[in-house]
């Protein structure tokens, strides 16, 4: 993959990607990860506040998921989105591609983010097979536990004011439920890595990760064209209302 860190792409298109929809970008960029990638295709600018929101070239769940990060991305991580900004238009596939990718997000997610963050809660007995899970129905039964079994340990936990045992076994819970709709939407697998990002160092970079191989799957955007798109992004900011 590309350059992936705040020091890449989003020094070389000039760019800067921040949290929800916004009518126009900032003077330094200031617009999120879907509405960059609009923009740098050439499509008239729009605020995205949802996937539905989109161009239709563009992959409803890979969408979903860029945009749950962007979102939950604290400031310091959102620059390893723009690596994607010139890979998400024209991704739009058939129906049973997109489901693909939304079954390799939940399940990369749960694997890769749920079973390190079940590990580091002393769940082992889940962390274990939900790392090594063969499918998504395995993984599904899995988090299912593990949003019980963070639930009752979080409630024992502040009962006895382990505050710090407390809040990891309620991020497993909260995770792990995020997990389950995850099969379904795939801006709640973001959720995964927004959950276990406090107590999991580089989950932020994991998404990133996840993004990449859903994307791997399937239609494959254009190949980019930097200078185009960095002149577009340009003439964007150069557009602002006075």
């Amino acid at each position: 993959m590309a350059e992936s860190g705040a020091g890449g792409f989003e020094h070389i298109l000039n760019w800067r990607l921040l949290a929800g929809s916004h009518p126009f970008p900032g003077p330094d960029g200031g617009t999120c990860i879907n509405e960059a990638a609009s923009v740098a295709a050439g499509l008239p600018y729009r605020a995205i506040r949802s996937s539905a929101d989109c161009p239709p070239c563009f992959s409803p769940p890979l969408a979903a998921y860029a945009l749950g990060l962007n979102d939950a991305m604290p400031d310091g991580e959102r620059g390893r989105l723009m690596a994607f900004v010139l890979r998400l238009s024209g991704s739009a596939d058939r129906p049973e591609i997109e489901a693909a990718r939304t079954r390799l997000l939940a399940l990369a997610g749960m694997r890769r983010i749920l079973a390190p963050l079940c590990a580091r809660a002393g769940f082992a007995d889940l962390a274990d097979p939900l790392a090594t899970a063969p499918d998504l129905a395995s993984a599904l039964a899995l988090a299912r536990a593990a949003a019980w079994r963070g639930g009752a340990r979080a409630q024992e936990a502040g009962g006895r004011r382990l505050w710090v045992e407390g809040a990891v076994a309620a991020a497993v819970s909260r995770t792990a439920t995020a997990a389950q709709r995850a099969a379904e939407d795939a801006r709640c697998a973001a959720e995964i890595a927004e959950g276990a990002a406090p107590f999991l160092p580089g989950a932020w970079a994991i998404a990133c990760t996840i993004l990449e191989a859903a994307l791997a799957i399937g239609r494959q955007a254009p190949e980019p064209d930097l200078p185009t798109a960095r002149g577009r992004l340009d003439a964007a900011r150069a557009r602002l209302p006075a």
